[in-house]
C-alpha cells in the first residue's frame, strides 16, 4: 500500500511539471504504457486511457512544456539517501534519414547493419544521464536525456548534464563512461564536479607517469616516461595485482599503476587498472584486455571495481527498452522542440515503471516464462492492472468546436528544406609565403 501511494504521488506531481497541454500529455504517457505494438503515433490514440481524439497528441506534444529541472529533482527524491548513487552516461542516435525539413539534423553513428557500410546516420544525438539502482539486472533510470544541438558534441552535453544532476545529489556519486569519454578534455571539464569518475579507456592511447624530483634547473617537468597501452615494454611495474577465479569468465589478473595522466592534463592524476584473463573455461581466442582509469577519492578494491564498471551497459539496455518498447523514435515529428518534448517523457515513463515494480505481478505471455526479478519491460506489460487501480490525475476531456480546417481551394505552401549540419571545424589554411 505504501509503494502504490507512492507512485500516485509520483504521477500528481509529474502531471503538475508538464504545464501547458498537461491532460492529453500525461494520457499520452500512459497509452504508451499499454501500447506493446504501433505503426505511428495516432496508434496510440486507440488506446482505452486516452480519452481524446487522434489530433490530440500532436497538439499536446506541440503545446505541453515539461519542466525538465524540476522533473529531475522529483526524480532524485525517488532514490535512497542511504546508498551511494551509481550513475552512467551514454549518448545515442534518433534516426531521421527521410527528414528533409526537420532543422538541424546531424552525422550521428550508428553500428552498420552490413559490413563495410559507413557507421553514420543522419538524425538527431540524444545524451542520457541515468541511475544504475541495482548491481545485476537491466534497470537503468534516467535522470536527463536531452538532445544534443547541432551546436554542440557529446562531451560537452555529458559534463553539464553531471554538473546539474550533482546538484542535488545527497552524497557523492560514482559516475561510469565508455572509451568515448576517455579523454583529456572530459577530464579537464569536469574536474570541479563532485563526483568519482571510473573510466574505460580505448587501447591505442598514450599516457604519462608522473614527472621526475625538480633538478634546480629550468621549468620544472610536466610529464614523466610514456606508458603507451599496447606497447608492455613502457609499462613500469604494477603497484598492485590481485588475481582471481569468476565462474563465467575464468582466471583474471587485476593490474594498478598509479599516478599517470593524459599529456593534455598533466595536473589530474588518474589511476590506471588492467583487466586480463588469463585461462578461459572454454577455448577461443583470447579477448582483449579491459583498460579503466580511476578519478577521484578513494577507490574500491581491484577485486570488485571492474564488476562496477559493468553496470554502466544499463544504459544500453534503457535505449533498447525506451525504442522498441516506449516508441521513442516512432513519430515523424516536424520540429526539434517537439522531438525534445516528446524524449522529455520517455524518463518520467521509466521512473513509473521502477516505482511500479513491487506492485505488478507478471503476466508473461504465452510464450514467456516468468520471472522472479521483473525487468522493465515485463513491468509494462502488467501495467494495465495497475493504472486500473490508481487512476489517473490527468482531467477528463471537454466537448468543443469542430475546426473550419484549411480553406477550400487555397494551396499549401512547400515547407522549408534544411541542409545537413556538419559539426567541427576545417583545416586552417597555411598561407603561401611571398
Amino acid at each position: 500500500m505504501i509503494q502504490t501511494d507512492k507512485l500516485k504521488a509520483f504521477r500528481q506531481a509529474a502531471y503538475q511539471h508538464l504545464t501547458r497541454a498537461k491532460d492529453a500529455t500525461f494520457e499520452l504517457t500512459d497509452a504508451i504504457l499499454l501500447t506493446r505494438h504501433a505503426d505511428c503515433l495516432a496508434d496510440l490514440s486507440l488506446s482505452p486511457v486516452f480519452r481524446r481524439s487522434w489530433p490530440s497528441i500532436y497538439e499536446a506534444l506541440q503545446d505541453c512544456r515539461p519542466q525538465r529541472n524540476k522533473l529531475m529533482r522529483l526524480y532524485i527524491e525517488q532514490m535512497p539517501r542511504d546508498v551511494r548513487p551509481i550513475l552512467a552516461g551514454d549518448h545515442t542516435n534518433w534516426p531521421r534519414p527521410d527528414a528533409h525539413t526537420l532543422q538541424e539534423r546531424t552525422i550521428e553513428h550508428q553500428a552498420a547493419v552490413i559490413y563495410g557500410n559507413r557507421p553514420i546516420t543522419v538524425g538527431q544525438g540524444y545524451s542520457t544521464l541515468a541511475w544504475i539502482p541495482e548491481a545485476e539486472g537491466s534497470w537503468a533510470i534516467p535522470l536527463r536525456h536531452e538532445r544534443i544541438t547541432s551546436w554542440e558534441n557529446p562531451i560537452d552535453k555529458a559534463v553539464w548534464q553531471l554538473k546539474q544532476v550533482c546538484k542535488y545529489l545527497p552524497s557523492r556519486p560514482i559516475s561510469l563512461w565508455d572509451s568515448e569519454y576517455g579523454c583529456a578534455p572530459f577530464i579537464l571539464k569536469t574536474a570541479s564536479i563532485p563526483t568519482d569518475k571510473l573510466i574505460r579507456l580505448r587501447s591505442n592511447l598514450c599516457l604519462w607517469t608522473a614527472p621526475p624530483a625538480y633538478c634546480g634547473k629550468g621549468r620544472p617537468r610536466l610529464h614523466g616516461d610514456k606508458f603507451k597501452l599496447n606497447d608492455s615494454a613502457t609499462w613500469i611495474p604494477a603497484v598492485d595485482t590481485v588475481e582471481l577465479d569468476h565462474s563465467q569468465l575464468g582466471r583474471l589478473r587485476i593490474s594498478l599503476w598509479k599516478d599517470l595522466h593524459f599529456r593534455a592534463s598533466p595536473h589530474q592524476p588518474m589511476q590506471l587498472i588492467l583487466l586480463e584473463r588469463i585461462d578461459q573455461l572454454y577455448g577461443g581466442k583470447t579477448p582483449s584486455p579491459l583498460w579503466l582509469i580511476w578519478i577521484g577519492e578513494e577507490m574500491p578494491p581491484l577485486s570488485e571495481i571492474w564488476q562496477l564498471y559493468l553496470r554502466r551497459f544499463g544504459v544500453d539496455h534503457w535505449y533498447r527498452l525506451a525504442k522498441q518498447r516506449l516508441h521513442w523514435t516512432l513519430p515523424k515529428l516536424s520540429t526539434p522542440k517537439q522531438c525534445e518534448r516528446w524524449s522529455d517523457l520517455m524518463p518520467m515513463i521509466t521512473w513509473e515503471l521502477w516505482l511500479a515494480r513491487e506492485i505488478v505481478k507478471d503476466r508473461p505471455l504465452p510464450w514467456q516464462k516468468c520471472l522472479a526479478k521483473l525487468t522493465p519491460g515485463r513491468v509494462a506489460q502488467a501495467m494495465p492492472g495497475v493504472l486500473a487501480v490508481i487512476g489517473t490525475p490527468a482531467d477528463s476531456p471537454k466537448l468543443r468546436g469542430k475546426s473550419p480546417g484549411w480553406p477550400t481551394g487555397q494551396q499549401r505552401p512547400p515547407r522549408t528544406r534544411y541542409p545537413i549540419v556538419k559539426k567541427g571545424f576545417s583545416p586552417t589554411k597555411k598561407s603561401s609565403k611571398t
